[in-house]
């Protein structure tokens, strides 16, 4: 028997996105997944889009779920744990994009190394979806004293093995930078996540999206050490400038 994947997308005014995003999904080799879109409470017609996919294809994988009002990516991440039925849960950001052989590759790359947590590597995209040719590259494996001076687990690549990993510990904090805080939290728990080094994803980074305001990027990161992981000042500021080093690395 085949093991389902569950993949969460937190939807909010994404139309001009959201069909291209399902399309991947479509597409995927390993067919037996379910796409559990959950709308946030948008303002835009991305509902209508995801409604429209649904009657148009007739493919019931897909399911929209409907938050109450916009609670924000991480609520909508969680409630789409809370509703997943399979073994396996994807995250997937909506306006990025997965190579064919995404979910294929990386289930059997936590099989081979009886993984809870793995990513992969990823790259870099234009606002139409395009490559650029900046692929990141990802390492081995990742504990949790590495993981805090080495961000490249980017949400749309990961994937966890609830078998091994309970749905209770994948609840994302109410934070920003809520997807960094839950891999540190994994991680700091006893879990390692291990690292596909395969361009398997395409990260789009719109000019004005929130991951291109530099600035804003340091606050986070800084107040993920000092107020989450409860760091002093002398080993937040040692993690954190590995980080900054290896974030600028990235993108060069």
């Amino acid at each position: 028997m085949k093991e389902l994947i569950s993949v969460i997308v937190p939807v909010y005014n994404v139309e001009k996105f959201i069909r291209e995003t399902i399309a991947c999904v479509q597409t995927q080799t390993y067919p037996h997944w379910e796409l559990l879109l959950v709308e946030d409470g948008s303002t835009d017609g991305s509902a209508d889009v995801i409604q429209g996919i649904i009657k148009e294809t007739q493919d019931t994988r897909i399911r929209l779920i409907r938050q109450p009002s916009n609670l924000g990516a991480a609520r909508a991440r969680n409630r789409g744990v809370q509703e997943a039925r399979g073994r396996y849960i994807a995250y997937l950001d909506a306006d990025d994009l997965w190579m064919p052989r995404k979910l294929e590759r990386e289930l059997a790359f936590m099989g081979e190394k009886e993984a809870a947590f793995a990513f992969t590597g990823y790259e870099f995209a234009d606002g139409r979806g395009r490559g650029t040719g900046k692929v990141v590259h990802v390492p081995e494996k990742l504990e949790y004293r590495q993981a805090l001076s080495n961000t490249t687990i980017f949400t749309t690549t990961v994937m966890f093995d609830t078998a091994r990993i309970g749905k209770e510990k994948l609840m994302m904090p109410q934070v920003k930078s809520e997807d960094t805080a839950l891999w540190w939290q994994v991680l700091r728990s006893g879990y390692t996540a291990y690292g596909l080094d395969e361009n398997l994803v395409r990260y789009r980074r719109p000019g004005k999206s929130l991951s291109s305001n530099k600035l804003e990027a340091l606050r986070r990161i800084w107040n993920l050490y000092r107020r989450v992981e409860g760091l002093n000042v002398a080993v937040s500021a040692w993690h954190f400038c590995f980080w900054a080093w290896r974030a600028v690395c990235r993108r060069m």
